[in-house]
């Protein structure tokens, strides 16, 4: 283990250091704001699970939820849909 190395202490610093090699290879980087639910999957599968498809009697316990959960997301693509708006790069 290379212990107090300089990219043990920035490693951002290594993809610094690759984004000009990248980008001759026609591979971008874009930098998300530290804040953006709307462009995270994961906030809006939760969104929808909490505002429509789980009912109030699915909180009445821990393995109820747990199990409506599970039963939500094996119908995800199937019976339960999410329009994504499409993502310009403008």
């Amino acid at each position: 283990m290379n212990q107090g190395g300089l990219f043990d202490i920035w490693p951002a610093l290594v993809v610094a250091t690759r984004i000009p090699l990248w980008q001759k290879r026609g591979l971008y980087l874009f930098y998300l704001p530290t804040y953006s639910p709307q462009l995270n999957i994961a906030e809006t599968m939760w969104r929808h699970l909490k505002g429509g498809w789980l009912r109030p009697e699915d909180y009445s316990d821990d393995e109820t939820l747990a199990y409506s959960v599970n039963r939500c997301m094996a119908n995800v693509g199937q019976y339960l849909k999410i329009s994504f708006s499409p993502f310009y790069t403008n």
